[in-house]
């Protein structure tokens, strides 16, 4: 298991769950945001991993702006870097951000022609990890 250990970010990859993991230990600024999400990037590209478990329990929902950049540049970058491979990102968040991310996505997602990466929101890291297996 590879593990890289950043201030706001622990993050790993899970050979045995073809899995990389990215647990935000606190709220974390734009740049670190953006540095956690690369840095992810990075090592799902060297393993050839497409399905990610994003935790942000500890640090809460991203800015507007933050949120955007995922959507929009970082999604584009991440279907670039595994070809052949559709992406799969589960979301796991404390049940009263459940509600807000899911509009967000929505709203995002609504004049989206383009379904490279599939987007889920969850509230139970088991029913997260379940989803992740179907992919």
């Amino acid at each position: 298991m590879l593990v890289t250990n950043l201030d706001y970010l622990l993050l790993s990859h899970r050979p045995d769950l073809g899995q990389v993991f990215l647990r935000w230990t606190r709220p974390a600024t734009s740049a670190e945001h953006r540095e956690g999400y690369q840095a992810a990037l990075e090592m799902a590209r060297r393993e050839k991993v497409g399905r990610w478990l994003i935790d942000l329990r500890s640090r809460g929902l991203a800015d507007p702006v933050d949120f955007r950049w995922i959507i929009t540049s970082f999604r584009e970058q991440l279907t670039a870097a595994l070809p052949g491979v559709r992406p799969s990102l589960a979301y796991l968040v404390l049940p009263y951000h459940a509600e807000l991310l899911n509009q967000r996505l929505a709203e995002e997602m609504a004049t989206d022609s383009v379904n490279t990466v599939a987007i889920r929101v969850f509230t139970e890291e088991q029913a997260a990890q379940t989803w992740l297996q179907s992919k």
